[in-house]
């Protein structure tokens, strides 16, 4: 582990036992530290290392509010993930850091879930070659709740019927990218089922350069940032003579928690690197 202190004999023990081996990624973040706590309640995964520039050398475990884990916040990732043994490594930083880190863990023969977004899909799509070669399970995932993987699947399902589509995305004031992961993943997924986004009748004019979002293959996605929000979408479907709205709202961090847990699970079982939760769900 990526320690502070000496480890007693028995917490090696007890690790040495343990399935899933944990290295967080952004681990004193708001997400990082949701991370630490859900994994370290796990009875078959512990937390080995923990990196972030901020809090250095202090015990992860202090710092999420479990106690001592014996695990000191470091800096450098590759020599955490030397150091560590993992097997798994959850990344929750930053859309400049993310693909840096991601190909770092896979070089190190560890397991990537990557719940940060902003990878532009070339980026995704070398990640992925890298990991088949490597023969290495992963997932980036750009919502880790269930209930926003039902919300894309679900509007999936009803654009089928309801070719007039647009998606509202609104967000904390700290999150860098726009649109959202999900957003754009809600988007894809729409078109690659088939359906057609309906194209409008009229000319539109933006008296304010825009004020109409932004288009993916048709789609407009719009973009709120505002403090107080954590994470919330609605896809907005109309047709003649009425409109139907699908939305997942996360009111709190730990929504995304289990996702994580199962991704941890289950690409344990993988030899290729999958985006988007959804392709876990009925594994």
């Amino acid at each position: 582990m990526c320690t502070k202190t000496a480890d007693s004999g028995l917490r090696r023990q007890v690790a040495a036992l343990v399935r899933h081996r944990v290295v967080v990624i952004g681990a004193c973040g708001r997400m990082g530290l949701e991370v630490v706590r859900a994994v370290s309640s796990q009875e078959d995964m512990t937390v080995v290392g923990a990196v972030d520039l901020a809090h250095t050398s202090e015990d992860i475990g202090v710092l999420a509010g479990v106690g001592e884990l014996g695990v000191a916040v470091v800096s450098d990732l590759r020599e955490c993930l030397a150091a560590s043994a993992a097997t798994h490594a959850v990344d929750f930083t930053h859309p400049g850091a993310v693909y840096k880190n991601v190909t770092e863990t896979l070089n190190s023969g560890v397991r990537p879930v990557v719940g940060t977004s902003g990878l532009r899909m070339t980026e995704v799509e070398a990640l992925q070659e890298q990991a088949r070669r490597s023969r290495l399970g992963g997932v980036i995932a750009p919502n880790f709740a269930i209930g926003a993987v039902l919300m894309m699947k679900f509007a999936v399902e009803a654009s089928k019927y309801f070719p007039s589509v647009e998606i509202v995305e609104l967000h904390h004031d700290r999150k860098a990218d726009a649109p959202s992961g999900t957003a754009i993943k809600t988007a894809e997924m729409i078109v690659a089922s088939g359906s057609k986004p309906a194209e409008r009748q009229v000319k539109e004019i933006e008296s304010l350069a825009g004020a109409r979002g932004g288009v993916i293959e048709g789609i407009r996605i719009h973009s709120v940032r505002l403090p107080g929000l954590i994470a919330h979408q609605e896809v907005l479907m109309g047709a003649e003579g009425q409109t139907l709205t699908i939305r997942h709202d996360s009111m709190s961090r730990t929504s995304f928690m289990p996702g994580v847990l199962m991704a941890i699970r289950k690409v344990a079982g993988l030899d290729h690197l999958v985006y988007g939760l959804e392709n876990l769900l009925d594994l």
